[in-house]
């Protein structure tokens, strides 16, 4: 579509616009999905490592090696790899719907190193002063570890939805439609600088926003 007849405006109402909401909406489901698993993945690696409390080796190094495998894809890479698990499971590999999968199993590992690693700095004296009250590993896991853990988890999840953010743009690369799409359709292979920026920028700010709410979140729950 060639964009000489338009004015900025009249490109940002046609392009940029629905793209920002086509992200925001890839980001959104995602980052949700991927908060739900990633949280039953760090729970199920800190249960089952050694003197935890359900300790389970060969599980925790199964899924450990799976996690540590996967993350090692460059999402682009990751994306491309997973497309007849994503024809699968959504039916298509082109377009917004179809890149939520790949976006949701990398987010995913991610953010289950990062429920891990917020699990294991609670001090054990409180999961052992639990359980000498005989609270179920349960009511351990969710009113005392999760609840301990909560600010770093925070703190986590505002660096993996950025991280996220820079997924969904890569993901236009492929078809996936979003702000990505319009910055290499109409801005970089179109020559389009004026585009391209105004995309970057559109970003730009997203990131300090994230971060912004993530910071306040933090210091309110610190």
């Amino acid at each position: 579509m060639s964009l000489t007849n338009y004015t900025f405006t009249q490109i940002c109402q046609m392009l940029v616009v629905p793209a920002f909401f086509a992200t925001l909406k890839m980001l959104l489901i995602s980052g949700v999905l991927s908060t739900i698993f990633g949280f039953v993945f760090g729970v199920i690696l800190i249960l089952t490592e050694k003197g935890g409390l359900c300790q389970n080796v060969v599980i925790n190094r199964i899924l450990d090696f799976l996690v540590n495998t996967i993350r090692s894809f460059p999402f682009i890479i990751l994306m491309i790899s997973i497309i007849p698990f994503t024809r699968l499971i959504v039916g298509t590999s082109i377009g917004e719907t179809a890149a939520l999968v790949p976006l949701t199993v990398a987010c995913t590992l991610f953010m289950a190193r990062i429920f891990q690693n917020s699990f294991k700095e609670v001090d054990p004296a409180l999961i052992e002063a639990a359980q000498s009250f005989g609270a179920s590993k349960s009511q351990i896991v969710f009113k005392v570890m999760l609840k301990e853990a909560v600010p770093s988890i925070i703190s986590g999840l505002c660096l993996a939805i950025i991280n996220l953010l820079g997924c969904t743009a890569m993901a236009g690369a492929v078809g996936a439609g979003g702000l990505g799409a319009v910055a290499l359709t109409y801005g970089y292979q179109n020559f389009n600088k004026q585009i391209m920026y105004t995309i970057c920028v559109v970003l730009i700010i997203l990131v300090a926003i994230i971060q912004y709410f993530g910071d306040w979140i933090y210091k309110k729950l610190k």
